[in-house]
């Protein structure tokens, strides 16, 4: 049997339609060489069902059977029989053995947005990206953030400093709306803001009013009062600068109008946005704790869990007996990870919150907002306990698709998300186990936080296609097509920085060794996996001018304006462009092709049409064969390449590959790809039914 040629998956061209409701007919399809299989059996709840052989095409066969849907999971694989050989398929490829955890699954009735599905997103960590309103600017000593005076840094290119997290460079959300030409020219289709609600924080994940944008993104129009000065006793103060600039309700109310405006715009050039959803937890400066006690004499604001025990936020958190000797970091109230600063919202004892936060949920999502979804800040953390953690996200899934059914709801998540993605809580995940660490390690044998360095997994291909294939079958294929496949974020260390291979943080080697040794052609091929992998690719800002950064803070370094490197730049369009324009690319198949140490080949393929990506991650020269015609190529033809990129640059100047025997034999360059795909009259010739 041609074991090669056994071919199975979750798309448009084996389950028809991709995305059935409950109850619906469906046709399930097997590809085998042809004339090879004697049966072909869908296997599921322990009976066989024999499949029709339907269709010949080229050199395969394809078998069909219709399938009536329930209400529930639909789990299944495939046996295969030629004469007295027996071989099964299921998520991970073929097997001699049956393996039910890589059972193929179908959730009736559970679908993402089409939009979100291979979109090109664009992650901005708001403060770092442009100042378009120097008025909004956080101001030296405006106030007192755990312990000291918040800082304006000096210049806009000032590095991030090892405690970093009350320093602002003032980058806003005019900033944004000035640079929509630029993201949209790159071929940005949608925007995921780090959190935008109102916070002390230059990260904003301890919100303090999820009612309202920060008027330091937004707009202050009422300003009044005098800075506080380093001596003063924030906790006492009565009224603050602060006060006046994020408390006034003019100035919270214009920020959300200019948030729309945003939205507006940005709906008009076609592009979405998500935002981030911090709910695990909130800051100590939320107006239901008031810790700092901002709110505690404004009238219009009631009293805070930490000012009163009275207050009507009091439930919103778990209160502890400060002479509990076994809680030592924060005795009077929980925080996520024993962070006094951000205080862990209290769920199962407030039905009041958890509808507070569900009306967030649908609030921002609607009109006149308008957001195209969230994304959820350490999701599985949410509640005290993991059935109450799925309980909560049910709801919220049902009210935000109530209130918009085209909202997509990604979330945070490190390890197997199978349980969160069964359907009914989130659409998908930021895929680290199925994308950013198996390329990482694979690429340049460092850890996504530059904290370590394994040679054992650097070039291991073997280790990189079989964590792929485990991880990415933990997800059904409506979440694998929208998972947001990063290569760098604002939690970890750029991707380009790894490329150089030193271990450590800016604490112990400092910022510059960012930047020292790295590897552009690395850093190329890593992008060129990211456009043409399954899923939604995520650039995080400044990664396509080259912007370097080991993990966070410095990681958040502020977009290298007037200093971008425009190869990187137009690298990083001419992959873009390749994605958003050759089908495969967005819903299309995966298959590896061949992979050795340093070396893979992949191909997408839908409908006829075919890309092949071939990589040589090595220092040396390296002739690879790569048996294109698995991914259904015919097996004599031409290939035309779109895209080489090797160590002294990159190339889209055409050129041609010739297919001899199904096969392409490529001389691969060091720390090179390739992307090609069949000419037009290859394809019209050897694929006709």
């Amino acid at each position: 049997m041609r074991e090669n040629a056994l071919f199975c998956d979750g798309t448009s061209e084996y389950v028809i339609p991709a995305e059935p409701a409950a109850f619906e007919k469906i046709h399930l399809k097997f590809r085998t060489a042809k004339d090879d299989v004697d049966e072909v059996y869908l296997v599921t709840d322990g009976r066989e069902y024999s499949m029709k052989k339907e269709c010949s095409k080229g050199i395969f066969d394809y078998y069909d059977i219709e399938w009536e849907l329930g209400e529930n999971m639909f789990s299944y694989y495939f046996r295969i029989r030629s004469k007295d050989e027996i071989l099964y398929y299921h998520r991970c490829g073929v097997s001699k053995n049956v393996v039910e955890y890589y059972n193929f699954k179908i959730m009736p009735g559970f679908s993402t947005p089409d939009w979100a599905k291979g979109a090109v997103i664009y992650q901005i960590f708001v403060d770092r990206f442009c100042n378009g309103d120097s008025s909004n600017d956080v101001l030296d000593s405006e106030y007192m953030y755990i312990g000291e005076p918040v800082q304006k840094s000096k210049s806009w290119d000032e590095l991030p400093h090892a405690m970093d997290i009350r320093r602002f460079h003032g980058g806003d959300l005019q900033g944004v709306l000035d640079k929509l030409d630029y993201l949209q020219d790159l071929g940005v289709e949608v925007i995921y803001f780090n959190p935008l609600f109102v916070s002390p924080s230059n990260h904003k994940y301890d919100i303090q009013d999820y009612d309202y944008i920060d008027p330091h993104y937004g707009v202050i129009v009422e300003d009044e009062g005098a800075l506080v000065s380093q001596e003063t006793d924030f906790e006492n103060a009565k009224a603050t600068r602060y006060q006046r600039r994020v408390g006034s309700l003019r100035n919270l109310e214009e920020s959300n109008k200019l948030f729309i405006r945003l939205i507006e715009e940005m709906h008009r050039r076609g592009m979405k946005v998500i935002l981030d959803g911090v709910f695990n937890h909130c800051g100590s400066f939320n107006k239901w704790l008031d810790r700092e006690r901002i709110y505690e004499n404004l009238s219009e604001y009631q009293k805070g869990a930490y000012v009163s025990a009275d207050s009507p936020y009091r439930d919103f958190f778990h209160f502890r007996d400060q002479s509990d000797a076994s809680w030592p970091y924060n005795p009077s109230y929980d925080g996520w990870w024993g962070h006094d600063t951000l205080p862990k919202l209290n769920y199962e004892d407030s039905p009041k919150l958890v509808k507070y936060i569900m009306d967030i949920g649908k609030k921002w999502v609607s009109p006149p907002f308008c957001a195209d979804g969230w994304r959820l800040d350490v999701a599985a953390d949410l509640g005290y306990s993991t059935e109450y953690n799925h309980m909560f996200w049910r709801e919220f899934r049902k009210q935000v698709k109530e209130a918009n059914p085209e909202a997509i709801i990604l979330a945070e998540h490190y390890g197997d998300p199978a349980e969160w993605l069964q359907g009914d809580e989130w659409d998908s995940i930021m895929n680290y186990d199925a994308f950013m660490e198996p390329l990482t390690w694979f690429l340049t044998g460092m850890e996504k936080h530059s904290d370590e360095r394994r040679t054992d997994l650097w070039g291991n291909a073997d280790n990189f296609v079989n964590t792929m294939n485990h991880f990415m079958s933990s997800m059904l294929t409506p979440s694998l097509q929208t998972a947001m496949n990063e290569l760098s974020n604002h939690d970890h260390s750029r991707f380009l920085t790894r490329t150089n291979h030193i271990v450590g943080r800016i604490a112990t080697v400092g910022s510059k060794a960012a930047s020292e040794g790295i590897n552009v052609a690395v850093m190329r091929e890593a992008v060129a996996i990211q456009m043409t992998w399954v899923g939604a690719p995520t650039v995080y800002y400044g990664d396509e001018v080259g912007l370097c950064g080991f993990t966070d803070p410095d990681s958040r370094r502020a977009f290298p304006w007037g200093n971008e490197d425009w190869e990187m730049h137009q690298f990083h369009k001419d992959m873009i462009r390749i994605h958003k324009t050759e089908k495969p690319l967005r819903t299309g198949s995966i298959k590896m092709l061949y992979w050795e140490n340093n070396v893979i080949a992949y191909a997408r393929f839908q409908e006829g049409e075919q890309i092949i990506v071939v990589l040589n991650n090595s220092k040396d020269f390296k002739q690879v064969v790569v048996p294109v015609w698995q991914a259904e190529v015919p097996m004599e033809g031409k290939m035309k390449r779109l895209l080489y990129s090797w160590e002294k640059g990159y190339t889209t100047k055409k050129d041609i590959y010739h297919v001899e025997n199904g096969e392409v034999v490529m001389n691969m360059s060091r720390h090179s790809v390739v992307i090609m795909k069949p000419t037009a009259d290859t394809r019209n010739v050897y694929f006709e039914d």
